[in-house]
C-alpha cells in the first residue's frame, strides 16, 4: 500500500503565523527535492517553502490567503518512483501513543534512548544519506552550567537534514550570552522536538537522530554527565500533537523556577515587555506550556490601566490621581479615555470609526500585511522613544561633480548619491559610536556595537521595508552601490529573507529622489538614530573669499535620535561631522 506523507510548515523564524500568497503545485504534480511548493508572506518578506523530498502531490490541504503556523498540514504526498519516503519531521507521527524508552548512557556517555525499541520505527533514510544499521537515538540538552532553564532563539536544523559530528543544532540564549549546542555524532535528523521560544533545561529531549553506519558513538562526548541522575521521559500521547514537543519530566532540581529567573517567554516578547515597562514575572502565560505571548503582555497592561482608571473615576473630585503600587506601568489620569491597540500595535486612545459612506462613495480595501506590521512597530517607536530631530545641510557641490563623472563605471555599476552617504555615516559612527548603540534592561544599560550594519529604507508597492547593508565600514563605493541595487530589487519583488532585515545599528531614509526639503524620520527602535535625506537644491551661499554669494548644491539632512541616549550636543556634533565628510570626501581617507 502506498504510504501517504504529510507535508507540514517548517520553522520560518520568530513569527506566530504567515499568510499563503501563492501555491505553486497542483494535485498530481511530480515534484523534486527542494522544489518550491508554495509562497508564504511573513512580516516583511516572502518565503518559498521547498519540498523535503521527491514525491507526487496527492492532496492540497491549504488555499491561497489562508494563515498557517509552524507544523500546520499543507499537503499530502506519496514518494516518487524509486525515492524513499522522507523521514519524520515532515511526516505526522502515528496516532497511537508511543512509550519512550528510558534514557541510558548505553556505554556512550550521552543521553541516548533507542526509539527503535518500542518508539518510532526507524524511518527509511533518503538517498542522500548513508544507510544505517543503528537504531534512532535521542539527543538531549547537556549540562550547560549553573543555569536551570534557557530559551531557544534559533533552530538550525530541520527533519530530513544530514548533519555532521559537532555541527551546531540550535542556539540558546542565557542572561548574558548565547550558546551553540552541537550534535555529538553524524546522522539523519528524524524529528525535532523543540522550536524557537521554547524554554529547555538539562536532560530535555531536543531531536531524534538516525546515526550513519560508519559513525562511532563518542565515549566522552559533550553529552557526558558523569554520575548525575537522569530522569526518563514518560509516555507521550502524540495523536494530534504534531506541532507540540512531548512533555517530558525534568530533573528534580529543575522542577520549579525560583522567582527572578527568566520567565517563560520568547526574546521578542521579552523585548516588547521591556518597551512597555512590564515585569514578566507578574504576567500569566496562555501559550503552549504556559508560555507568555505578546497578547498576554497587552492584556496585562490593559488590566493595570483599567485598575488605575477605576479608582480615579470614583474619586474624580480629588486633584490627585490614585497611585497603583503593584504595577510597573504608570497610572493613568482620571480623564484619560480607554486604551486600545487602535490597529497600531500600541496603546492609543480608542477612536470612533466614522461612517464615511454617508458623505459619498467609498471602497474598503485590506491594508497590506507589511504596512500593518511596520505601522505597529513605528507606532511603538514613536510612543516609547523620546524623539529629537536635528536639521542641517551639507555642501555636496564637489561630491556631485565627481559622482556625475563616474555615474556609470567601467564595471557597469550606477553610482548614486546613497553609497557616498553610507560611507560618510559609517565613518561618523566610528568616531561617535553612541549613535549606533541600543538601550537594554529597561534603560539601565547601553550596548555599544562593534559592527556597522546600516538599514536603508526602500519604498515598495506593499509598504516600507528596511533591508540592511552589512559591514559598510569595510566596503568601497562600488561594492555598496552593487549591494544596494540588489537589496532594493529584492525588496520591490518581495524576496527579502528575514536575515536581510536584521542586525542594523542605524537607518537611512532617503526621499531625495521624490522631493521635499526636510522631514522628521521615526527612529527604528531598538536603534537610537535615523538619518533622513531630502532633495538637494542649489542655494546661494556667501563666499567670504570673493565677498559674494555663489551657487552651491545643498543636501538637506534630518537626524532623529533617542534623547535618552543621545544628547542634543552629540546630535549637533554628528550632523556637523557628517556635513564636513560629505563636503570633502577626502576626509574619509584620514
Amino acid at each position: 500500500m502506498t504510504t501517504l506523507i504529510d507535508v507540514v510548515l517548517p520553522d520560518v523564524g520568530d513569527v506566530a503565523d504567515v499568510e499563503i500568497v501563492e501555491i505553486l503545485v497542483q494535485v498530481g504534480d511530480t515534484i523534486s527535492a527542494e522544489q518550491p511548493l508554495l509562497v508564504v508572506e511573513s512580516d516583511k518578506a516572502t518565503i518559498e517553502i521547498p519540498a523535503p523530498a521527491a514525491a507526487v502531490v496527492q492532496e492540497l490541504i491549504v488555499t491561497a490567503g489562508q494563515r498557517v503556523s509552524k507544523g500546520d498540514l499543507l499537503m499530502r504526498t506519496t514518494p516518487a518512483d524509486g525515492v524513499a519516503a522522507a523521514p519524520a519531521p515532515l511526516v505526522t507521527p502515528p496516532a497511537a501513543p508511543i512509550s519512550s524508552p528510558p534514557f541510558d548512557k548505553g556505554g556512550q556517555g550521552g543521553f541516548l534512548g533507542a526509539t527503535g525499541q518500542g518508539g518510532f520505527p526507524a524511518a527509511p533514510a533518503p538517498t542522500a544519506a548513508p544507510a544505517s544499521p543503528l537504531a534512532p537515538i535521542e539527543i538531549c540538552l547537556p549540562d550547560i552550567g549553573d543555569i536551570k532553564r534557557v530559551p531557544i532563539i534559533e533552530v538550525q536544523i530541520r527533519p530530513g537534514d544530514v548533519v555532521n559530528a559537532e555541527q551546531p543544532l540550535l542556539i540558546l540564549e542565557t542572561d548574558k550570552t548565547t550558546l551553540e549546542v552541537p550534535t555529538p555524532l553524524a546522522g539523519l535528523v528524524q524529528h525535532v522536538w523543540v522550536q524557537v521560544g521554547d524554554q529547555v533545561g538539562y536532560g530535555d529531549r531536543l531531536l531524534t537522530l538516525l546515526p550513519t553506519a560508519t559513525e562511532e558513538l563518542p565515549v566522552n562526548s559533550l553529552f557526558a554527565h558523569d554520575d548525575k541522575t537522569l530522569h526518563p521521559p514518560t509516555t507521550a500521547a502524540l495523536a494530534g500533537e504534531s506541532r507540540k514537543a512531548p512533555v517530558l519530566p525534568r530533573p528534580a532540581d529543575l522542577a520549579a523556577i525560583a522567582p527572578g529567573q527568566l520567565p517563560h517567554a520568547s526574546p521578542s516578547v521579552r523585548r516588547f515587555a521591556r518597551e512597555l515597562g512590564v515585569d514578566l514575572t507578574q504576567v500569566t502565560g496562555t501559550g503552549p506550556k504556559s508560555r507568555i505571548v505578546k497578547e498576554d503582555v497587552q492584556t496585562f497592561v490593559k488590566q493595570r490601566l483599567a485598575t488605575a482608571a477605576a479608582p480615579a473615576a470614583a474619586t474624580s473630585s480629588s486633584a490627585t490621581a490614585p497611585t497603583v503600587t503593584s504595577s510597573p506601568v504608570a497610572p493613568v489620569a482620571p480623564a484619560s479615555p480607554p486604551f486600545d491597540k487602535g490597529g497600531q500595535g500600541g496603546f492609543a486612545p480608542t477612536l470612533t470609526a466614522a461612517d464615511f459612506a454617508k458623505f459619498g462613495p467609498v471602497e474598503t480595501q485590506p491594508l497590506a500585511r507589511v504596512r500593518r506590521v511596520s505601522g505597529a512597530h513605528l507606532h511603538r517607536s514613536w510612543t516609547t522613544v523620546p524623539h529629537v530631530t536635528q536639521f542641517d545641510a551639507a555642501d555636496i557641490t564637489d561630491l556631485e561633480a565627481f559622482r556625475t563623472s563616474q555615474q556609470v563605471t567601467a564595471a557597469g555599476v550606477k553610482l548614486t548619491l546613497l553609497p557616498f552617504v553610507l560611507k560618510a555615516v559609517a565613518t561618523a559612527l566610528a568616531r561617535m559610536p553612541l549613535l549606533k548603540a541600543s538601550l537594554i534592561d529597561n534603560g539601565e544599560q547601553v550596548v555599544l556595537k562593534q559592527y556597522c550594519h546600516i538599514g536603508v529604507a526602500v519604498d515598495t508597492p506593499n509598504g516600507l521595508v528596511v533591508p540592511v547593508v552589512r559591514d559598510v565600514d569595510h566596503k568601497g563605493l562600488l561594492a555598496l552601490a552593487t549591494e544596494l541595487a540588489a537589496l532594493s530589487a529584492k525588496a520591490r519583488d518581495g524576496k527579502l529573507a528575514p536575515s536581510d532585515l536584521q542586525g542594523g545599528v542605524f537607518s537611512i531614509s532617503s526621499l531625495g529622489g521624490i522631493g521635499g526639503t526636510a522631514f522628521t524620520p521615526i527612529v527604528n527602535a531598538p536603534e537610537v538614530a535615523v538619518l533622513g535625506v531630502s532633495r538637494a537644491t542649489t542655494q546661494p551661499v556667501w563666499d567670504a573669499t570673493s565677498k559674494q554669494f555663489v551657487p552651491r548644491l545643498q543636501l538637506p539632512l534630518s537626524l532623529s535620535y533617542d534623547h535618552r541616549v543621545v544628547d542634543g550636543a552629540d546630535g549637533v556634533r554628528f550632523t556637523t561631522l557628517l556635513t564636513q565628510l560629505l563636503g570633502d570626501m577626502r576626509q574619509l581617507l584620514l
